[in-house]
């Protein structure tokens, strides 16, 4: 049994945009908890077993998957399709390379500009938000998505804070063209439908 934890709307509802696109609700039950905001509304949910009382979490058969990243990792690979390619795939290795370059510098580095963190430590290990930008839009300069001519969960993902998060969107044509197709996609609307409701 898959067992989703999502609250709504939070990091989460990329996951439940997947699990759209991928056509594979009927699979998958969704269960809703609260978690603190940073507002200071909510609180931690004593039904939620994320360790540190976040979400997402995927529960497949009481092995918890955590990290937005790994839970569209393993939910591709469990139902494969078009947004990723498959294993042997030689393009499979761009894709696993924007799905863990996401988590492992493009947030940090819109976190620390949003907090205006500069530190020539930060500087040095994730660059910064400019090189994250040019790095994006060098990719879409060869294509309209982030691997060329096809939408792969790599784009759900990549541009997921620049639609919550749109302070930090970059002025650059390209780039907004392209957030305002991910987040015009009907599964993304339909996700942003479900939270507001």
């Amino acid at each position: 049994m898959l067992t989703l934890y999502h609250a709504a709307p939070s990091r989460s509802s990329r996951v439940i945009t997947l699990i759209d696109e991928m056509g594979i609700g009927d699979k998958i039950t969704v269960k809703h908890v609260n978690i603190p905001r940073r507002d200071g509304t909510g609180a931690r949910d004593p039904s939620n077993p994320h360790p540190e009382g976040k979400v997402p979490l995927l529960d497949h058969d009481g092995t918890l998957i955590s990290e937005t990243g790994a839970i569209m990792l393993y939910l591709l690979e469990l139902f494969p399709n078009s947004l990723a390619p498959k294993p042997g795939d030689p393009k499979r290795g761009e894709f696993l390379t924007w799905m863990y370059w996401y988590g492992s510098v493009m947030e940090p580095v819109i976190v620390f500009a949003a907090l205006e963190m500069n530190h020539p430590g930060l500087a040095s290990t994730f660059r910064d938000h400019a090189a994250a930008v040019a790095r994006i839009r060098a990719a879409l300069e060869k294509g309209p998505w982030l691997m060329g001519d096809t939408y792969t969960a790599a784009d759900l993902l990549v541009h997921s804070p620049y639609a919550w998060f749109a302070e930090m969107l970059p002025d650059d044509p390209l780039i907004k063209d392209w957030v305002a197709r991910c987040m015009a996609r009907p599964a993304n609307l339909r996700t942003k439908a479900l939270d507001a409701g």
